[in-house]
């Protein structure tokens, strides 16, 4: 038989209603995801014990004082297993749902019962949508309304509809038809026929329908926690998929009793609106004889008085229990997208609980790869926190590139592999997997099927090593992999797993990782973060954080154990407890505009603080400006040259400087004042001093290299201040020891070295310049620093800290701090920056940057208990 492309004509006509009806679904999504947030705010506004008490008021009502009493006990089970909300979740979907089919279903029932060419087209229709399976509506539900709750309500409403029409056509068909003969002969118009006859004869099959399709909307609701659904579904679908025992069994108890109510509710209420009810109804309690005060039921008005009472008690709760505080992230709602991987949920519920803590409103969603990548295309998701790239997860972003952006690797480098336990010492690569498969049972247990891994290890590894025909790959989860693993293990059984670096499995478990000669899992991938198009500009804050967001492999462990050990449902609770044992990490990933600092205990002292124009003299001085001032002092800066510092200092007119070089650079002024000064210690360890020239001057490396092509710099190296220990030596000591007294050393300044540097640079002409390491020109310019074989510029120096001898008892808070305090090359070289960037007269400005890019700073280099 030849195929038959059905599903690509399903393909084509979803793909042709996606882009001609999107107004529709739009219109269909605004109008259901309001009627979802309405009810969803009133049933999770009030306290639970409120809402129990209008429930049990309500089965009172309806059933009587047993029913209301186990209502209320069922309720209070939910609350106290932590699942009240998805719960309140869960019925809010439902009774959208609900209302949405019943308000569709029984006019279509009507019709199809009164006209039997509708009835005979609509049965085919209502065979597809009951019989196809309930999971086929959530893929069309997501292309056509995102993730979330919309795909769920909307293939909810599809599947729970059918038994509704059936229901009110056979219950329209079942009314006795000589009564309708008797109305229409006393000249009852049809609609007043249909109203006062029809539909009272035909309520209890057609509630029948309704309890049906409540019935039916619950099951669904949780398999469309597949798709972002929220309530009992995701909390199910959790379960699964890591094989939760506990949480699915509270789940699904959860479930239960919500369909237990919901059931004996609309069960009741038949009895109550319908005429043929209520008299089944008196029997009944006729029968009941001493024991009819248990089901006595209050009157329509009293039991609606109660729960317009306790609705008000719940929604002044609500009122006054609001908390109006204004936080930094103005509680915008940010959605977090992740697969059930351990790497994953933990670093997404790390990002909610660091965007909470900034003032945000995250959201964390657990979906299949598919399902996140489509959702985040469409803008349903704002970020995922775990994309392999380039190689897992090519597929989906290949596809989807052009709808997202690339925040950066957090992580690098990962690797994919099949794994074995240790103890099968005869496998150590794929290829010693062939011919064994019988060791195995056939078959290499893999993880959730969208996985890119997955999709690798069938579409490409298999074949590669010839393991098509005698492996199968078994398909399921993480969690169940690693359960069978654990199983395996424990009882010594041969077990080959898809597994990934980094895992916690690694340390938990003696395995091999199969050696991949062929390269068919590619060369590694990197964590990155994605966001949604468009993210980036809309919260460029949270965009800016997650772009320098970096784990190492021991923090990204320690953080999976946290989360897997809180357990299930309570993830943010182990990123809590990691973030006590990590202190400072929020503040280092999501450095806040909006800091306290605490003051020093010396707040309010005012030190004069000294500076040469020398870049590190610069940058340093204004960064403890800065940090002082946030301790609360009233710090004084001058900038002076070297010279007239040093006199300063000795005098006690100025406090402290940051820029000493010794013990070789500014000797003759340590010589000269050291009585009158203090050494309060090094903050950057070694420096030199050199001459340097550009690299695309061939043959000039070394300072004798200098003097043969003393024509090619027309004889004039380029200085500094004339005052620099650097200067002096350079004419005393380096100069006439290479024979370079005949070269012109022009004076001038920093300033002026680098620009003439600059310009000869840009038009490629020869230059040699007097520099220094560390300096930020080697990072801007390349440049060759001139070996001095002879070591005429004597030995490396420290960059000093240097007090007046009365510093140390005028400020010893601050004198503790710069005892303590060091730098690195690139923390000097990136502060030096932000500040050139900065600008002349802004250089507080890069200072700022420069601590926002460098959280938790302040508090290191000025510690205050």
């Amino acid at each position: 038989m030849p195929r038959i492309n059905v599903g690509s004509w399903a393909d084509t006509c979803v793909e042709w209603l996606r882009h001609h009806l999107t107004w529709l679904f739009d219109f269909v999504s605004h109008v259901l995801t309001d009627m979802y947030n309405g009810i969803e705010a009133v049933l999770t506004a009030p306290h639970p014990l409120l809402l129990m008490g209008i429930f049990a008021v309500l089965a009172w009502w309806l059933r009587g004082l047993p029913a209301a009493v186990l209502t209320f006990a069922g309720f209070a089970l939910i609350d106290s297993i932590q699942q009240w909300e998805a719960t309140m979740q869960s019925l809010a979907l439902v009774l959208v749902a609900c209302i949405i089919t019943v308000v569709v279903a029984v006019p279509l029932g009507i019709w199809a019962a009164r006209n039997r060419a509708v009835g005979g087209a609509l049965r085919p229709v209502l065979d597809l949508m009951q019989t196809m399976p309930a999971m086929v509506y959530l893929i069309p539900g997501i292309l056509f309304f995102g993730i979330g709750v919309m795909p769920g309500m909307v293939a909810t409403i599809i599947f729970s509809m059918p038994p509704a029409v059936r229901m009110t056509e056979l219950g329209i068909r079942q009314v006795d038809g000589e009564l309708v003969e008797a109305a229409e002969a006393f000249g009852t118009h049809p609609r007043r026929t249909l109203f006062r006859v029809q539909l009272p004869l035909a309520l209890p099959t057609i509630m029948a329908g309704i309890n049906q399709v409540i019935m039916l909307a619950l099951s669904m609701v949780v398999i469309a926690g597949m798709v972002g659904a929220e309530g009992l579904g995701s909390s199910v679908y959790n379960a699964v998929s890591s094989v939760n025992v506990a949480l699915g069994f509270e789940a699904g108890l959860a479930v239960v009793i919500l369909a237990m109510y919901l059931d004996r509710m609309t069960g009741a209420l038949n009895e109550r609106v319908s005429p043929l009810g209520r008299r089944a109804l008196a029997k009944a309690q006729a029968a009941l004889g001493g024991l009819k005060f248990l089901y006595w039921k209050p009157a329509t008005s009293v039991a609606m008085a109660g729960v317009v009472v306790l609705a008000l008690v719940a929604g002044g709760l609500n009122v006054f229990g609001k908390d109006g505080a204004k936080t930094d992230g103005g509680g915008r709602p940010i959605t977090l997208g992740y697969v059930n991987w351990d790497e994953g949920k933990a670093t997404t519920y790390l990002w909610k609980e660091i965007l909470e803590q900034r003032g945000f409103k995250p959201k964390a969603q657990a979906l299949e790869a598919g399902a996140l990548f489509t959702g985040q295309a469409r803008g349903d998701v704002d970020v995922q926190t775990n994309a392999w790239l380039p190689t897992t997860h090519a597929e989906y972003y290949k596809k989807y590139k052009d709808k997202l952006e690339d925040l950066g690797a957090w992580y690098d480098k990962t690797s994919l592999e099949i794994a074995v336990p240790s103890y099968m010492k005869d496998i150590k690569t794929l290829d010693d997997l062939k011919g064994k498969a019988g060791e195995f049972g056939g078959k290499i247990t893999g993880i959730e099927p969208g996985a890119g891994e997955m999709k690798i290890l069938k579409g490409k590894v298999l074949g590669d090593y010839g393991l098509d025909g005698e492996y199968k790959v078994a398909e399921s989860s993480t969690a169940s992999m690693l359960t069978e693993l654990d199983r395996a293990y424990a009882a010594k059984k041969p077990i080959a797993v898809t597994l990934w670096s980094p895992h916690w499995a690694y340390d938990k478990y003696d395995l091999t990782k199969l050696e991949d000669p062929k390269g068919s899992f590619g060369s590694g991938d990197s964590l990155h973060l994605l966001g949604r198009k468009g993210f980036a500009k809309d919260e460029p804050q949270v965009a800016k954080w997650m772009k320098n967001f970096h784990l190492d492999e021991k923090q990204l462990t320690s953080l999976e154990n946290a989360v897997k050990s809180a357990g299930e449902g309570h993830e943010q609770d182990g990123v809590r407890t990691w973030l006590k044992k990590n202190p400072g990490l929020v503040d280092k990933f999501a450095p806040s505009a909006n800091v306290s600092y605490v003051k020093g205990k010396d707040a309010g002292a005012a030190p004069n603080i000294g500076y040469p124009a020398w870049d590190e003299g610069i940058a340093t001085t204004y960064l403890w400006k800065n940090v002082l001032e946030k301790r609360g002092y009233k710090p004084t800066i001058r900038n002076l040259d070297v010279g007239p510092m040093w006199t300063g200092l000795s005098s006690g007119q100025i406090d402290v400087e940051f820029d000493g070089w010794l013990p070789v650079a500014q000797k003759q002024y340590w010589d000269q004042y050291k009585d009158d000064l203090v050494d309060v210690g090094a903050w950057y360890d070694k420096t030199s001093l050199e001459i340097a020239v550009p690299s695309y001057v061939k043959g000039v490396k070394t300072l004798d290299d200098l003097r043969e092509h003393q024509d090619e710099f027309k004889g004039k190296i380029i200085g500094i201040e004339p005052g620099t220990g650097e200067m002096k030596r350079l004419k005393s000591t380096v100069a006439p020891a290479y024979g370079l007294e005949d070269f012109q050393v022009t004076e001038a300044g920093t300033s002026s070295m680098l620009a003439e540097l600059d310009r000869a640079y840009a038009k490629k002409e020869p230059i040699a310049v007097v520099l220094w390491s560390p300096h930020w020109a080697y990072s801007k310019y390349d440049l060759t620093k001139l070996a001095d074989p002879q070591h005429t510029w004597g030995d490396n120096n420290q960059i000093k800290s240097l007090g007046h001898k009365s510093f140390p008892e005028k400020f010893p808070e601050f004198n503790g701090w710069l005892k303590n305090w060091k730098m690195t090359p690139d923390e000097l070289g990136s502060l030096e920056k932000d500040i050139q960037d900065a600008g002349k007269g802004h250089e507080n400005d890069g200072v700022e940057k420069w601590i926002a890019d460098h959280p938790g700073i302040v508090d290191k280099m000025a510690p205050v208990k």
